[in-house]
């Protein structure tokens, strides 16, 4: 309970002789800023010139297809407005047919005061509190954010986190578990995870700032998002070599933040209790004494994708007890390896914890393009963006290299896919292969190869880098219009914000990485020299190589979430982040560790991938008439754990959804309703649930 003034007294005359409690969540006390946390930037917004959840947007500012115009030297306000819109939509599908506007999407409006409305346009007022976290050391800034909404309840308090998924910057979860927890009232703990938009133009020598403007790098000294490990000296030296590049946070901190983005998790938490209890504790003489405190308040760690695995690693090394539970989409987690584990599907059988994202990705980067050869591939959205000449170059050099086999380059697709299939992939991800392959696994492996390395922007690792370029494809300066507004655009992978990926062994002399010549091929192949340079260090043991598995070992987990409650939600067809090297081992992992202890549940969700994105895109027409959106059952998801956790209602068990698809032609599918996406049941048929049993996973087929 909110305490009085006359309760309240005591308290403060009690404590004022007791040491300060270990962080500024755990029980009643004298509010301190936590050691991590630097300057506190904070804005309160209206609800209507500005707000939380849309920037002032609303749901059809959102919705439109026109970005929000920016100065040509945008203000903070601007980049914050752009950053909103783009992640937004990054992250839903926004379509008029698919969902958006009454199955999710901004449909709460919260005024100034507190009025809460759902015939408004999705405004959400509230206050807005953003702080770097430094642990010190070699470790560098992480954004974190918090977000209080108007309608935040002090006798009821909740906080759900909204840590960044892929590379993304701060506001990389707006539109996840930053929708959800907005409406519901809760505080929202964001963080970036030490990734995000943390570009350094090494040619003019800027760099972004937590609020997304950029400055001189000397001059932004430690305020720098981030700033490449070179001297001056050092910096000439390589740009008198390589001219142009762009040095970028996740690829080249030398880091490893994944190590960390369970800490970055809770760190946020840590950020939102503090924030809190500024504005709603009890201020006295002596100090603030803290009123919203751990044991009253419902915390939920969520997200989805990368920052739903930094939800997971919070939740297992949550040794202060902030987390009550967990939601989360996709994970993207890398489990310590267990090879009496099996998982069945059906009549399919895989034995071991699932596969690391690196080792998974690189095998993609490989064979995608050439599977997409395959007939049973044929009429996949997006196949016009993988050309079928560079793909049959790329079949023919991975005969040559013994990696598929066939004489056609039909045979050649069906032997690379059969072996993406055999690897791990599920059949229903087939169709995904040439879309994912043009806009998402190379950047993925790419920047992995270099986070995992911790290779610097100088290394070139596998003879990569980033750099604008030109119409024919050469490095070129990086646009001071686009470099301006890279907070706004990013999405801390290029390509992004005219950044692209060059490979720099191309011949003829550096090139954009997707118009390059590979050297041993001398044809335009998706630079296959690369790719295998990338697959090497995962398979071979050169130092690099012994590199990327030392911070691949530093990033997997034990699946112990200490006795918490969870649900898991994750489409079957996902192609990005597989669900057989993710959350069905994940899943027994975490009866193996916890027993009887274990509350997890896990929700598999047919005709659903990774990217809900791409499914009202004009570009990408047949996602809308095969998949839909995850972020659906995310939202329920998080709907069960705070019932469970506010009302002690039960948790479903784990068990696989069975949608239905909208009908219609491709890329005019009809609306979406509930009936393509029945509900998780409280009750599932038999031939739906998922078990678990001594070392064995059962997924129905």
């Amino acid at each position: 309970m909110y305490p009085s003034m006359r309760s309240v007294t005591p308290i403060v005359l009690a404590l004022a002789a007791m040491p300060a409690l270990a962080f500024s969540g755990s029980g009643f006390g004298f509010n301190q800023k936590p050691a991590f946390l630097g300057d506190v930037i904070s804005r309160d917004t209206d609800g209507i010139s500005d707000d939380l959840l849309t920037a002032g947007l609303g749901r059809a500012g959102i919705q439109s297809g026109t970005a929000p115009v920016v100065s040509a030297v945008p203000t903070a306000d601007e980049l914050r407005r752009l950053a909103i819109y783009n992640n937004y939509r990054a992250l839903i599908d926004t379509s008029p047919n698919g969902g958006y506007g009454t199955l999710f999407g901004p449909l709460t409006s919260v005024s100034a005061t507190g009025v809460v409305s759902s015939s408004g346009d999705g405004k959400i007022a509230g206050s807005e509190y953003l702080a770097y976290a430094n642990h010190g050391g070699e470790r560098g800034n992480v954004t974190l954010m918090v977000q209080v909404p108007a309608h935040f309840n002090p006798k009821k308090p909740c906080i759900v986190t909204a840590t960044s998924s892929g590379s993304r910057g701060i506001y990389g979860a707006i539109g996840t578990s930053g929708e959800w927890g907005l409406q519901k009232g809760c505080a929202v703990a964001y963080a970036d995870k030490g990734t995000g938009n943390g570009m350094h133009d090494l040619a003019t020598n800027t760099v972004g700032l937590i609020d997304g403007t950029r400055a001189d790098a000397a001059t932004a000294g430690d305020a720098s998002h981030f700033t490449a490990d070179l001297s001056e000296s050092e910096r000439a030296a390589f740009l008198a070599a390589w001219p142009n590049r762009v040095a970028v946070k996740h690829a080249h901190s030398k880091l490893n933040p994944e190590a960390d983005w369970g800490r970055d998790t809770l760190d946020a938490v840590r950020f939102a209790f503090y924030v809190l209890n500024e504005k709603y504790g009890v201020h006295t003489p002596q100090g603030v004494v803290r009123t919203i405190v751990k044991q009253k308040t419902v915390v939920i760690a969520a997200s989805v994708s990368n920052g739903a695995g930094a939800a997971l690693a919070a939740a297992e090394q949550d040794d202060e007890d902030l987390i009550d539970g967990v939601a989360v989409g996709e994970p993207q987690i890398q489990l310590r390896e267990n090879n009496h584990l099996v998982v069945r599907r059906g009549s399919q059988i895989r034995t071991g914890s699932g596969r690391t994202l690196y080792d998974y990705t690189t095998y993609a980067n490989l064979l995608q393009p050439c599977a997409t050869l395959s007939p049973r591939a044929a009429g996949s959205p997006g196949a016009a963006f993988v050309p079928a000449a560079l793909a049959t170059n790329r079949c023919e050099a991975l005969v040559a290299h013994g990696l598929i086999s066939g004489a056609t380059p039909a045979e050649q697709g069906d032997s690379a896919l059969d072996a993406l299939l055999a690897y791990g992939w599920e059949p229903e991800s087939t169709p995904l292969a040439a879309s994912h392959y043009a806009f998402a696994v190379p950047p993925i492996a790419v920047t992995y190869a270099n986070t995992y390395g911790r290779f610097g922007v100088e290394e070139r690792a596998c003879n990569f880098s980033f750099a604008a370029v030109d119409s024919s494809g050469v490095p070129a300066p990086w646009l001071p219009a686009l470099a301006a507004t890279s907070f706004g655009t990013g999405n801390g992978i290029p390509p992004a914000s005219g950044l692209q990926i060059i490979n720099d062994a191309s011949v003829g002399g550096p090139r954009r990485d997707g118009a390059s010549i590979s050297p041993s091929t001398g044809k335009f192949d998706f630079n296959v020299d690369g790719a295998l340079c990338l697959r090497s260090l995962w398979t071979d043991n050169s130092v690099e190589a012994q590199r990327v598995h030392e911070n691949v070992e530093a990033v997997r987990v034990r699946a112990d979430l200490n006795g918490k409650p969870a649900i898991i939600v994750h489409g079957r067809s996902d192609a990005l982040v597989p669900v057989g090297f993710t959350s069905r081992p994940y899943l027994g992992m975490n009866r193996a560790e916890e027993g009887a202890r274990s509350r997890l549940r896990y929700i598999e969700v047919t005709n659903a991938q990774h990217f809900d994105a791409f499914i009202g895109n004009a570009l990408l027409a047949g996602y809308d008439t095969r998949f839909v959106p995850l972020h659906v059952y995310f939202r329920r998801a998080l709907d069960l754990m705070y019932g469970h956790l506010a009302s002690h209602s039960p948790l479903p068990p784990s068990q696989v959804v069975r949608t239905t698809p909208r009908t219609g032609t491709p890329g005019a599918a009809a609306p979406l309703t509930a009936t393509n996406v029945p509900p998780i049941s409280a009750t599932p048929a038999a031939s739906d649930r998922i078990t678990v049993t001594g070392n064995e996973v059962f997924v129905p087929d």
